[in-house]
């Protein structure tokens, strides 16, 4: 029986948060893209890995440099304290400082054309991942085998 944390609890939520993200990029660019005659509106931008690296390192740089101290009462603060990857989330960010047009509009849609054929390669290659550590999962947990 799985229970408690394992590899599989922090590996599936990645793809699965991953995936998610994808979607919500999908959906910033699908929005772009469609406001790309619209005088003065502003592309957004989805930001999600930056901080999942920083997550991720965060975790190695406690390992590595962590002090021992003694923390003995909840109003103690470690010296040392990791970011949890369950607390990473995408972020919607407006850009508001470039124009690429006369009309104050920002969309260009080669730069949004390409980012949607990286993005449908990402979640694709993401799905495939996943539905791989699946099929192991089911290999492991097939009865009589």
């Amino acid at each position: 029986m799985l229970t408690g944390k394992t590899f599989w609890d922090d590996t599936a939520y990645m793809l699965e948060k991953s995936m998610d993200v994808s979607v919500m990029r999908r959906k910033a660019i699908a929005d772009n893209i469609a406001n790309v005659d619209v005088p003065h509106f502003k592309r957004s931008e989805v930001s999600f890995e930056a901080q999942l690296r920083r997550a991720l390192d965060s975790e190695k740089a406690v390992q590595e440099n962590a002090i021992p101290a003694r923390v003995n009462d909840p109003l103690h603060i470690p010296f040392f304290k990791s970011m949890d990857l369950h607390d990473v989330e995408p972020r919607m960010h407006i850009d508001y400082l470039s124009t690429m047009r006369n009309d104050g509009n920002n969309v260009d849609i080669e730069h949004e054309i390409t980012e949607s054929a990286k993005n449908q390669l990402r979640y694709e290659a993401l799905t495939s991942v996943y539905n791989g550590e699946i099929k192991t999962l089911n290999v492991v947990l097939r009865p009589g085998t």
